[in-house]
C-alpha cells in the first residue's frame, strides 16, 4: 500500500488517508440523493439515476486513485445537473436522452482538448494573481456552501419576483428561481437543525484548533450523534427495502446507453434547425465542466503541493492525469445515465484533514460502491454534520488572498471578481469567467493588451458567447 500510493513520499499514512476518504465521502454523499431527485424530474427513473450516479462517481474516482494518485473524488456536479434539468430539458425542450447525448459529447470534447494539451495550455495561461484568487474563491465558495447547508441563511423574495420550474405535487421536484430582489438574512436559531449545525461548528473549531488527529471525522461522528438526539436524524425511518439494489438495477436498464441510442445521439442532430442551439448547449456544458475541474485543482492542489500548474515535474504530470480522470467519469457517467461528472470541491475537506494520495480517492470510491447496498444508511449523516467542515476548510483557503497585491487595482479588480463571484454566483466557472473578462478589460485600459495570452482572448470570447446563449436561448 505504501509503495503503490507512495504514502511515505507524500508525508502521509494509511490511517490519515482513510480518514480523509471518509471525510470527503460524507461531505459529498448528499449527491446520491440530490442527483436522482433532480434528474428524475425529466422523466428518468430515480432509482436508475441513483445507480448511474454511483457508476459515474466510482469510475472517475478510481481513475483519480490508480491513474492520477490524487486525493480527489468525482461525482455528477451540482449546477450541471440543474442546467441539465431546468435549462436543457425544461426550458429548451430537449428530451433527457438528448441531454445525456450532449453530456457524452462533453466527454469527447474534454478528451480532444486534453490529448492536444489545450487544457494544460489553458491552465498555464492563467496569471499568477488569478490563480491565487481562484484558490481564495474556492474557499469562499466552500464556506458559503457550508453556511447554506448548515441552514444558517434564509432568503426573502418580493412577491411576483420569482419563477417556479418543474412545479408538481411533490415539493422535492419543484424549483423556484428568484431575481435580485432575493435578500439573504440570518435565520432564527430556534430549530433543531440549526442548533445541531451550531454545535457541529463548535466541535469542528475545537478539534481543528486543538490539532487533534482525526478531528474532522470525530466532529462528523459527534455531530451525527447530536443530530440523532435532537431528532434531526430519525433512525426509525430507515427503510431497507424502499430502494433495493434489484429495483435500482431494473430502472438502470431503462437509461443505460440511452445517450448513444436512437433517442439520444440519433435524434440530437436530426433536425438541422436545432443544431445551433444544440452546439450552444454543449458549449455551456463543456465550459462549466472544464472550469469547475480546473478551478478545483488549482484552488486546492497548489497550496499543499499536490499538483503544479507550471513546470515539468511529477506534480504537473499528476494534474494532467487528473484531467483525464475527469473526462472518463463524464463519458462513463453519460452512458450509465447521469449528468456531467466533475471533480468535487468537497475533496478539499479530505485534503484539509491530511489526504495527499490516491488512497483517499480509493476509499471514497469504495464507499460509493457500497452505497448501492446501503443507501438508506448513508443518509444518517446529516448535512449539519458536514457543513461545518466545509466552512472551516473554506476559512483555511482564504489565506491565498495574501498573495494578491491589493494596492494595485489592476490585480485587485480581477482578483475580487474571481473570488467573490464564485460564492455569490454559486459557481466556480462564473467566478473564473468574471475574473478572466475583467483581467482582460483592465489590461486593455492600461494599454497592456499585448501582454494578454492568446488563450485568454479565446476563453473570454467563449465565456461571452456562453452568456449570450444563456440570455437568448
Amino acid at each position: 500500500m505504501d509503495k503503490f500510493f507512495k504514502l511515505t513520499e507524500h508525508g502521509t499514512d494509511v490511517r490519515t488517508e482513510v480518514t480523509a476518504g471518509l471525510t470527503t465521502f460524507f461531505a459529498m454523499s448528499y449527491i446520491l440523493f440530490v442527483n436522482p431527485a433532480m434528474l428524475s424530474q425529466t422523466g428518468m427513473p430515480a432509482q436508475g439515476v441513483f445507480l448511474a450516479t454511483i457508476i459515474g462517481s466510482v469510475a472517475g474516482t478510481l481513475m483519480m486513485a490508480f491513474y492520477a494518485n490524487l486525493p480527489y473524488a468525482q461525482a455528477p456536479g451540482m449546477g450541471l445537473n440543474a442546467f441539465f434539468t431546468y435549462t436543457v430539458v425544461f426550458a429548451l425542450g430537449y428530451t433527457w436522452q438528448e441531454a445525456l447525448a450532449m453530456v457524452f459529447l462533453c466527454g469527447v470534447i474534454s478528451l480532444i482538448i486534453t490529448l492536444t494539451k489545450v487544457r494544460r495550455m489553458i491552465i498555464e495561461s492563467i496569471p499568477t494573481t488569478l490563480k491565487s484568487a481562484i484558490s481564495a474563491g474556492i474557499g469562499i465558495f466552500l464556506a458559503y456552501v457550508g453556511i447554506k447547508n448548515a441552514g444558517f441563511l434564509k432568503f426573502t423574495v418580493d412577491a411576483g419576483k420569482y419563477v417556479v420550474a418543474g412545479a408538481s405535487l411533490d415539493p422535492a421536484k419543484t424549483s423556484i428561481t428568484a431575481d435580485a430582489s432575493a435578500t439573504p438574512g440570518l435565520v432564527a436559531f430556534n430549530t433543531p437543525g440549526v442548533l445541531v449545525a451550531l454545535i457541529g461548528l463548535f466541535f469542528t473549531i475545537f478539534f481543528i484548533v486543538k490539532g487533534i488527529r482525526g478531528g474532522v471525522i470525530l466532529s462528523i461522528a459527534a455531530t451525527t450523534i447530536v443530530a440523532v438526539l435532537f431528532g434531526v436524524v430519525d433512525l426509525g425511518s430507515i427503510d431497507w427495502h424502499a430502494s433495493s439494489l434489484g429495483s435500482s438495477v431494473k430502472d438502470l436498464s431503462k437509461i443505460f446507453g440511452a445517450a448513444l441510442g436512437s433517442n439520444g445521439l440519433g435524434s440530437l442532430f436530426s433536425d438541422v434547425s436545432r443544431i445551433p442551439g444544440v452546439l450552444m448547449a454543449i458549449l455551456a456544458f463543456s465550459l462549466t465542466d472544464i472550469f469547475d475541474t480546473i478551478g478545483t485543482l488549482i484552488g486546492t492542489g497548489e497550496k499543499v503541493g499536490i499538483v503544479a500548474t507550471t513546470g515539468d515535474n511529477k506534480e504537473s504530470k499528476g494534474l494532467d492525469r487528473a484531467l483525464y480522470s475527469d473526462l472518463v467519469g463524464t463519458s462513463i457517467g453519460a452512458i450509465a445515465g447521469t449528468s456531467n461528472v466533475t471533480t468535487y470541491v468537497e475533496s478539499a475537506a479530505g485534503i484539509g484533514s491530511g489526504g495527499r494520495t490516491g488512497l483517499t480517492a480509493l476509499v471514497v470510491a469504495v464507499l460509493f460502491a457500497l452505497s448501492s447496498f446501503f443507501s438508506p444508511l448513508v443518509s444518517i449523516v446529516p448535512s449539519q454534520a458536514t457543513a461545518p467542515i466545509l466552512i472551516i476548510v473554506g476559512v483555511m483557503m482564504l489565506s491565498n488572498l495574501k498573495n494578491i497585491d491589493w494596492e494595485d487595482l489592476s490585480d485587485a479588480i480581477p482578483a475580487f471578481f474571481t473570488s467573490i463571484f464564485m460564492g455569490f454566483a454559486y459557481s466556480i466557472t462564473y467566478g473564473i469567467a468574471a475574473g478572466f473578462i475583467t483581467y482582460t478589460l483592465v489590461k486593455m485600459i492600461k494599454g497592456q493588451a499585448k501582454d494578454i495570452h492568446l488563450i485568454m482572448w479565446i476563453l473570454d470570447l467563449l465565456f461571452i458567447l456562453n452568456f449570450i446563449s444563456l440570455a437568448v436561448l
